[in-house]
């Protein structure tokens, strides 16, 4: 039996974010988006590099007070976000703006938690691949955290500014490298061997659970005591549920700052051969592994593509932009896109120049012949992830799906299928935030009461018609 409504969903990304309304309507999914604010990298008065949060909580209050002007009906709120950062709270005060997780402090967390504890026994703990951000880095060189009464991953954060509670969502929190892969329960253990206090770390919740009601200067600012709910806050957590898995087969790339390439799976992968290649076992919702590894995405094209507007003092047209690269004969020089030398903003085309002088190849004198060199390069991390998944999971993938913004990259969709010799499906590109009303509505029972994971894909798969891209040549 089917019902329906309304939620909103808070999506917050790592360049913006976005409040939408979600309906649900005879099975079928709509969004309407109702704000869309910046969001980014700050400089903090000690140089350091940080989230302007002030700004982008008050940008969140005035969606979600101008979602319910509208549709004054909604039965929820559902918050997800990029991963890793946190805030320190202690009372009703946040204590500073969050760090970014690209700030310099990440490589002295790095020497410090390894010199507690080697990156294989980690992996054994927690099933995480290396990033040198990861939220126990972090922790391990934060001043701040004896003064704390709780630290909040990001998604959690919004949640306790507008409802008081202290909660941390577990498919997110099982990016910090704190959780227990097989438990997934904190790793009290490993925390007091790194010097965390267990204290700071919240009560864990699954998606689907009632975190509190709007309180305060929330709820007097949006009019009503709106309930919000915990989803897959994670935003990969969230994408990955509204991909509409094609085959039991299939690979995914979330594909925007990042390209999270992987499978799902019931239970994590913790070989060594797993470990050697970087990929990692995060959680998922209804329980689900996502056996992934990052690869860096989009990043890569639209710092080019900063650097560029900026000599010219002019915007440029991106589809155009990639339309003409899209015509460039012949083969382009191909670098690591996940080489961490260009993991830092500023600059990015002579960044890559370098990288490939380094390897001996001449980077494209064009604008156009330089952004087919990214593209393809990043095609080409995407089409060696999805093989490595392949034979660590021992599954024959059979079809791509890209979600995200990526999917509507016409170029990086078919270049992707060239370079790894299988169809790609392209779509939906709102999948996070799909993801995220689905999780609410289900709460809701407005899918019947045991509304399983592929059932709520084949809601996605009744309401977006991907696109699909067959591999061409060798």
């Amino acid at each position: 039996m089917t019902s329906g409504g309304v939620v909103a969903a808070v999506d917050l990304g790592a360049t913006s974010g976005r409040v939408m309304l979600g309906y649900v309507e005879d099975g079928m999914l709509r969004l309407e988006q109702v704000a869309r604010f910046p969001n980014g990298p700050v400089p903090g008065p000690d140089g350091s590099l940080r989230w302007d949060f002030t700004a982008l909580y008050r940008h969140i209050v005035d969606g979600l007070t101008e979602a319910f002007r509208r549709e004054p009906g909604i039965a929820s709120i559902g918050i997800d976000s990029w991963a890793v950062d946190y805030g320190l709270v202690h009372g009703d005060e946040l204590l500073g703006e969050p760090f970014h997780y690209r700030d310099e402090r990440t490589v002295r967390g790095v020497e410090t938690v390894h010199a507690v504890a080697s990156f294989d026994e980690l992996y054994r703990r927690n099933g995480l691949q290396f990033l040198p951000f990861n939220t126990l880095y972090q922790y391990a060189v934060e001043q701040g955290l004896g003064d704390a009464e709780v630290a909040l991953l990001i998604p959690d954060l919004v949640a306790f500014l507008l409802t008081g509670a202290h909660v941390a969502e577990r498919t997110n929190a099982s990016t910090t490298g704190l959780l227990d892969v097989r438990t997934g329960e904190w790793d009290l253990e490993l925390a007091s061997r790194l010097g965390i206090p267990a204290s700071v770390l919240p009560s864990l919740v699954d998606p689907g659970a009632a975190i509190g009601t709007l309180h305060g200067e929330a709820r007097e600012r949006i009019g009503a005591p709106l309930e919000v709910i915990a989803v897959g806050s994670h935003d990969t957590a969230s994408a990955v549920v509204a991909v509409p898995l094609s085959t039991p087969d299939a690979a995914y790339i979330s594909c925007g700052t990042w390209g999270l390439v992987g499978v799902e799976l019931d239970e994590p992968v913790l070989t060594d051969a797993a470990r050697a290649a970087n990929f990692t076992n995060e959680g998922g919702v209804d329980g689900r592994v996502r056996f992934l590894h990052n690869v860096t995405g989009l990043w890569l094209l639209s710092e080019a593509v900063r650097t560029w507007e900026a000599e010219d003092g002019a915007p440029i047209d991106l589809p155009a932009l990639l339309d003409a690269a899209a015509a460039v004969d012949g083969d382009v020089p191909l670098f690591d896109a996940n080489d961490p030398r260009l993991s830092a903003p500023d600059d990015m085309p002579a960044r890559i120049a370098a990288v490939l002088a380094e390897s001996g190849a001449t980077a494209p004198a064009t604008r156009t012949g330089f952004a087919r060199t990214i593209v393809e390069s990043i095609a080409q991390a995407f089409a060696g992830a999805v093989a490595t998944a392949g034979r660590l999971t021992g599954r024959d993938i059979d079809v791509i799906h890209v979600v995200g913004g990526g999917a509507l990259n016409r170029l990086l969709c078919q270049a992707t299928a060239d370079r790894s010799g299988l169809p790609v499906l392209a779509g939906p590109v709102e999948a996070t935030a799909l993801g995220n009303v689905l999780v609410q509505a289900r709460a809701h029972g407005w899918f019947g009461a045991d509304a399983t994971l592929e059932r709520l894909r084949q809601v996605v798969a009744a309401s977006v018609s991907p696109v699909r891209y067959e591999p061409r040549g060798e």
